[in-house]
């Protein structure tokens, strides 16, 4: 079967069945209140599209192309971007489950995360430079020789970042933020 372009469409309550095609491509679409889960998106590229209240979990991204998405609402719990293709990656989240997500050497600059929760996400090797975190919770989140340069976490909490295996430089924290960056030395911030 061909490989079809599908443009301005929006899709409402659908199943992970719909969006089935080797190749295809959706561009500025809209996928709104729709059970997704364990959906395959092997090979499918998404361009400019928005998924508002959609359940992801466990999606599969092998291949998949990402380029300015933007997911409102949405449960993505143990999708794995690393598999995503890394050209024109692009993707932010706002009232998110990213829970247990991977983002294994992603580069996602400028990205924005808000009101996210983000229990044992991957973040090794990612280069997160730029990127916002606005009240995240990175419990357990996993950070090791990523790029952090000028991100900013001031709002976000529960994180656990070690200074000496990952590149901080300008990145931005809140007082509140201390004991996530001195935890391996297990001392006592009081006051």
């Amino acid at each position: 079967m061909p490989s079809e372009i599908i443009e301005d469409k929006t899709f409402t309550k659908i199943t992970a069945e719909t969006l089935s095609g080797y190749n295809n491509t959706y561009e500025n679409c809209s996928f709104r209140n729709s059970d997704l889960s364990y959906a395959d998106f092997s090979s499918i590229t998404f361009v400019n599209c928005k998924f508002q209240g959609c359940n992801l979990t466990l999606i599969r991204l092998s291949d998949t192309g990402l380029q300015d998405i933007h997911f409102k609402d949405c449960k993505l719990s143990g999708a794995d971007f690393s598999k995503s293709r890394d050209f024109l990656f692009e993707v932010n989240f706002e009232a998110c489950i990213l829970d247990n997500g991977i983002f294994y050497k992603k580069k996602n600059k400028g990205a924005k995360f808000t009101d996210c929760s983000m229990i044992e996400a991957d973040f090794t090797e990612a280069d997160l430079t730029d990127v916002v975190f606005v009240n995240c919770n990175l419990n357990r989140a996993f950070f090791s020789r990523t790029i952090l340069k000028n991100a900013d976490l001031r709002t976000s909490y529960n994180y656990t970042i070690d200074p000496d295996t990952n590149m901080l430089k300008k990145a931005r924290f809140s007082v509140h933020g201390l004991p996530g960056l001195l935890a391996k030395y297990d001392i006592r911030i009081e006051g």
